[in-house]
């Protein structure tokens, strides 16, 4: 197990930003303890054809993180993978993916706060683009929760 899954219940921090990143990491690890420990076939599977399968929701969230963090608010070119949901990749490359985007979100956001919090438009900065990841990992953890309950039984975090 790496870091990312063993990340301990987020504790308050005085540092707003380091505070935005303990939570983030807290879900990413949520996610990948769900996606961890099932094979190719398994990460494909969606119940009845619905919901997104696991490697889908690992994938979609790699790709969140790039466009929100190196396009958005590092100005770099991005699209969106019309794969992004149901990628045609092993689950142990999108795991590793998604922890490598991980580690260059953190320290990107590092980067940004030390030097300028970029702002978007009048409403949203680096805090809103943290917040929107905390949200949109928060709720596929839920999902992939739910996902490997149904493929396999597995509960708990």
């Amino acid at each position: 197990m790496g870091a990312l899954e063993e990340v301990n219940f987020p504790s308050g921090n005085p540092d707003e930003l380091e505070l935005f990143l303990s939570w983030l990491a807290f879900l990413r690890g949520a996610v990948l303890r769900k996606a961890m420990g099932v094979t190719d076939e398994q990460a494909r599977w969606q119940p009845d054809g619905k919901l997104l399968p696991l490697v889908g929701i690992v994938h979609h969230l790699t790709n969140v993180e790039r466009r929100w963090i190196d396009g958005a608010m590092l100005g770099e070119p991005t699209h969106k993978d019309p794969d992004e949901y149901r990628p045609d990749l092993p689950i142990t490359l999108a795991i590793e993916v998604y922890r490598a985007r991980a580690e260059a979100t953190d320290a990107a956001v590092r980067r940004m706060a030390v030097i300028t919090t970029r702002t978007l438009d009048e409403t949203a900065d680096l805090r809103f683009v943290l917040l929107h990841l905390i949200n949109e990992t928060a709720r596929h953890a839920g999902h992939a929760d739910a996902v490997r309950e149904l493929l396999d039984g597995t509960v708990g975090e």
